[in-house]
C-alpha cells in the first residue's frame, strides 16, 4: 500500500479562486473504491494500491481540464514502503510518538 499527496492547480482561470476545480477533482475520488483520502488545505492525501493511485491521479488531472481550463499543473508525492505496511494514520501516529518524547 502507498500513500500519496496530490495537488492539482488549474492555470489561466477567470478568477484566482480554484475551489470549484479542486472540488471537481475530489469528486473523482468520491467515486473510487479501495481508495482512502483526506483533504488538506494544500492538497489531498490518498492511500491505496500504487497502480490505483496513479490511475485515479490521472482521472483527477483530466477532470480539471473538463472544466474548461487550458493548462493544469499536477504535483504528486508518493511514499511507497516495501518493508512494512504504510498508512496515513500510521505516518501521523509515528510523528506524534516522536513529538511526545
Amino acid at each position: 500500500m502507498a500513500v500519496a499527496e496530490i495537488s492539482i492547480v488549474p492555470l489561466g482561470t477567470e478568477t484566482p479562486s480554484i475551489s470549484k476545480y479542486v472540488a471537481r477533482a475530489v469528486k473523482v475520488l468520491q467515486q473510487e473504491k479501495d481508495i482512502k483520502y483526506e483533504i488538506t488545505a494544500m492538497g489531498t492525501i490518498i492511500e491505496g494500491d500504487l497502480d490505483k493511485i496513479l490511475t485515479v491521479a490521472k482521472k483527477m488531472h483530466e477532470e480539471v481540464f473538463a472544466e474548461g481550463v487550458a493548462r493544469v499543473l499536477t504535483v504528486i508525492k508518493i511514499d511507497d514502503r516495501r518493508d512494512k505496511a504504510l498508512s496515513m494514520k500510521g505516518k501521523v501516529d509515528s510523528l506524534r510518538r516522536e513529538l511526545g518524547r
